[in-house]
């Protein structure tokens, strides 16, 4: 038998109770013959608290040492973890991203892994034991703490399961699997046996929670079968993996969405080749990232729409207006309140008319469209916030998303 790589998210682990539960899940799977490393988030809301703390001490604290601060979450659940599984007769022993060998770009608060040297984890594994590692943290050449952004203990995971060539890297999480749409907002929506990596990224990237976009990318690359599962119960979750046959002859296979969208149109720009590099550089170097953007040009003039996250609002239009005379735009519209949804399925490659069908069922639905953006395996749709959940029940109506069977357990 193999290594399994065995991830624990925060939920997985929010109390001293959860932390028993997910090192039974640890020994099952020992006694059943495979080799466990197990990667684990901070318990809960832990991570938010530890914010808390450092904003009543200073408004701007230095990243380097909120990285600091942020990572002593994670270390409060190895070892509780490690005293879970020595207190059930398991040998166990934790280690800090830093001593499992995870080596990190020097960028603070968003690192990179660089690189990883698992020989203390292979020592531990070839003694017998089960390591338990913190997540979401690394270690500069340089021997500065790091941390890996959102979702990064989903990465830390993936990557060990890289190097240690793990069977399979199993997600624990607080939902059984990953579903045709949030069973919270469909209740009919349905859990997938296997999904692409391909489309998996494009949901993930699309707002659905269940993984991060960055663990996905990384799991695609090195070929590394992930596993998607609920922390509190035995049935099988989800397979993420490379070639996916289409269940039923589905074409698409999920919905995503996500509120809080602002379109921003400039009114009148200059119509020259270097218009959009302007704006979109001006942009990026202040790290507002734009999401759809649709263009209109005539000989003289262009007319430029994108859509931003709300929360960079202000700070989006102050940049724009104050770079007004230098972009040359007459007028800056702001639109919010807005919601992006979006259907996702490798089987549109080979399919005609899959955005015929969405833009006409919404039509229906008088559901105005604001905004459309497209690739081989998606398309996703700005409409009205207020419209969002009837946008999203008639569209895993039409394609059919609640006709498939759930997973046995």
């Amino acid at each position: 038998m193999g290594i399994i790589l065995q991830k624990f998210g925060g939920t997985s682990v929010g109390s001293t109770e959860k932390i028993k539960q997910a090192a039974k899940k640890i020994i099952a799977t020992v006694e059943a013959g495979h080799e466990v490393v197990a990667v684990v988030s901070a318990m809960g809301k832990q991570t938010d608290e530890l914010v808390a703390l450092a904003a009543g001490i200073t408004e701007r604290p230095s990243k380097r040492e909120m990285d600091v601060l942020l990572t002593t979450g994670e270390q409060v659940t190895i070892s509780l973890l490690a005293m879970a599984l020595q207190e059930e007769g398991y040998e166990a022993q934790s280690f800090t991203g830093w001593q499992a060998g995870i080596e990190t770009e020097p960028v603070h608060g968003n690192a990179r892994i660089a690189a990883i040297d698992p020989q203390q984890l292979q020592n531990s594994l070839q003694a017998g034991k089960i390591p338990i590692v913190a997540g979401f943290q690394g270690v500069t050449t340089e021997q500065h703490i790091t941390t890996l952004g959102r979702g990064g203990s989903d990465t830390t995971a993936v990557a060990l399961a890289a190097v240690l060539r793990a069977d399979v890297c199993e997600i624990y999480t607080d939902v059984s699997g990953v579903y045709t749409a949030d069973p919270r907002v469909i209740p009919t929506a349905q859990k997938l046996k296997r999904i692409s990596y391909d489309e998996m990224l494009e949901l993930a990237n699309l707002g659905a929670g269940v993984l991060h976009p960055r663990a996905v990318e990384f799991a695609k690359n090195y070929g590394i079968t992930l596993e998607v599962r609920n922390s509190a119960s035995d049935e099988r979750g989800t397979i993420v993996e490379e070639d996916v046959q289409m269940e039923n002859g589905t074409i698409v296979r999920g919905l995503a969405f996500e509120g809080n969208v602002t379109k921003l149109t400039l009114r009148q720009l200059p119509s020259r080749e270097d218009t959009l590099a302007n704006v979109f550089t001006l942009l990026a170097q202040h790290g507002i990232n734009v999401d759809i953007i649709i263009q209109s040009v005539n000989e003289e003039k262009t007319d430029l729409s994108f859509s931003i996250d709300s929360t960079l609002l202000t700070e989006t239009v102050s940049l724009l207006t104050s770079h007004q005379a230098s972009l040359g735009y007459e007028k800056l519209i702001e639109q919010g309140e807005l919601a992006k949804v979006s259907i996702v399925g490798s089987g549109m490659i080979s399919n005609h008319g899959v955005a015929a069908t969405m833009f006409r069922a919404l039509a229906e639905k008088n559901v105005f469209i604001k905004m459309v953006s497209t690739s081989e395996i998606k398309v996703s749709a700005v409409v009205p916030q207020a419209d969002m959940v009837k946008a999203i029940e008639t569209l895993h109506d039409v394609f059919q998303l609640d006709a498939r069977e759930v997973v046995p357990s």
